[in-house]
């Protein structure tokens, strides 16, 4: 899954995607260099992001969903947690969402139940302005399944297939450095929840934390991160290196026979 944010603040690229022509031509050379999905996000989730309306979203969104409908020949996932946002991206296009407040706003889970495209559920403690404060758990990865195994048991409620649910642990989200090595070191525990994993940590701070470098210095780490993350059961890699990360996948593949 290529990223592509189209927003002024994102932490890695924000801004450099933001004009509809920039955003196209990268979803194009994603396409080519190995994506199988593009993931378009119009908010920024970065800890101590503000918020924008639905409105503004919506703006930085729907056009670019609709040109890549019909540039692209692989799915296109809205990164949001807006109902309104997800209707109107998926009514110009967009085959997936991506949610990392798990369907918890007012009328999402039915939202995406009418809309019936896949979807995935992230968890995230507290919210972008303050989740990097103070997060505690007493047991990171029993709590994370718990909170996921939740949210999908309300989706089945609200009657969305349980083929078309994903979740993601959400590294980064809430977390401390120690939260997200133990989720990444036991991933494979999240494979066996009867749903599809996905994991995204490219160029996060955690990498940061470990490597000392900056956020577009953190190639090497998060090619690592990815193949661990494969290796442990992951379906979807979310990254923004994708031609790397599909050449260093395919040598594991070689290696293990396996066809992530």
């Amino acid at each position: 899954m290529g990223i592509l944010n189209v927003t002024p603040d994102s932490f890695s690229d924000g801004g450099r995607f933001f004009a509809q022509d920039a955003a196209v031509r990268r979803a194009l050379a994603m396409q080519q260099a190995g994506a199988a999905i593009i993931d378009i996000g119009g908010e920024s989730t970065r800890p101590g992001a503000l918020p924008v309306s639905a409105e503004e979203e919506m703006h930085r969104v729907v056009p670019i969903v609709q040109a890549l409908h019909s540039e692209l020949d692989i799915p296109v996932s809205v990164d949001t947690s807006k109902p309104e946002v997800m209707r109107e991206a998926v009514r110009a296009g967009a085959g997936m969402i991506n949610d990392v407040n798990a369907l918890r706003a007012e009328g999402a889970v039915q939202t995406a139940a009418d809309l019936g495209v896949p979807l995935c559920l992230m968890h995230m403690q507290g919210e972008p302005r303050t989740m990097q404060q103070s997060p505690q758990y007493s047991d990171v990865v029993e709590e994370v399944k718990s909170f996921l195994l939740a949210r999908m048991a309300c989706c089945r409620k609200a009657g969305i297939a349980a083929r078309n649910i994903l979740v993601d642990p959400g590294f980064g989200f809430g977390k401390t450095l120690e939260h997200n090595l133990v989720l990444l070191r036991n991933l494979a525990e999240f494979a066996h929840m009867g749903a599809g994993v996905l994991a995204g940590i490219s160029r996060k701070s955690m990498l940061g934390v470990l490597t000392g470098k900056e956020t577009n210095e953190r190639m090497a780490a998060s090619i690592a991160a990815a193949v661990l993350a494969a290796e442990r059961g992951a379906v979807i890699l979310r990254v923004h290196d994708v031609a790397e990360t599909v050449d260093a996948l395919s040598v594991v593949n070689a290696i293990t026979g396996s066809e992530k």
